[in-house]
């Protein structure tokens, strides 16, 4: 499946934050945002998931070939780690959990309830629940917040195994995970002209 984004222009709270970007995602393949804080890797992420409209341009890929992983790690506290992914998993029409628990090394923690966890390990635990979306096109924002050392090494083994498999990733991460095969895109370049003072209006419509 792969992702098309067209002379894309994506905003923000109603301002233009990123331009006439266009790529695409091919199966197999990683692209990694980079850029400044604030210069609109969330806003694109967020538009390519359809959760926002973009401003102009085109983004061809059907939505349901998409999973968005935010910086909420969308974990239910009173539930096990088992019972969060087998959740999920029954949203996404899957079936075993048993491959996201060991890819994640959250075996020992099945039977804990995600509110007993430490912050890394509920990032290790929503992460995982990408694996029991069975959705090829994972998009990714920050992926590695509260991660140590070893986990963004179980993180990236992830991503490579879900490459392997024909899957796609776009993510933005400051963090180098060692994907030889993955793509750098600089949004920088596609930064969008600030608003003349005259169309200063024009903004909130």
């Amino acid at each position: 499946m792969t992702v098309h984004v067209s002379d894309l222009t994506v905003t923000r709270g109603g301002v233009a934050v990123l331009e006439g970007l266009s790529f695409a995602l091919r199966p197999g393949e990683a692209v990694v945002l980079r850029g400044p804080n604030g210069i609109g890797k969330t806003t694109l992420l967020r538009t390519v998931a359809g959760l926002q409209p973009a401003r102009a341009g085109r983004v061809e890929a059907p939505p349901e070939s998409m999973v968005y992983a935010g910086h909420a790690d969308g974990l239910k506290a009173t539930l096990t780690v088992s019972e969060n992914l087998t959740f999920w998993a029954r949203v996404f029409g899957q079936g075993a959990i048993g491959p996201a628990l060991d890819a994640f090394e959250l075996c020992p923690l099945a039977d804990r309830q995600a509110g007993a966890l430490s912050a890394g390990q509920k990032r290790r635990l929503g992460l995982a629940r990408l694996l029991v979306t069975g959705r090829p096109v994972w998009l990714l924002d920050e992926p590695t917040v509260s991660l140590d050392v070893d986990a963004v090494a179980l993180f990236a083994d992830a991503v490579r195994a879900h490459l392997a498999g024909g899957g796609s990733a776009l993510m933005a991460t400051h963090i180098d995970l060692g994907l030889a095969e993955a793509r750098v895109l600089d949004v920088a370049a596609f930064r969008a002209a600030a608003p003349d003072a005259e169309d200063f209006d024009e903004v909130f419509l």
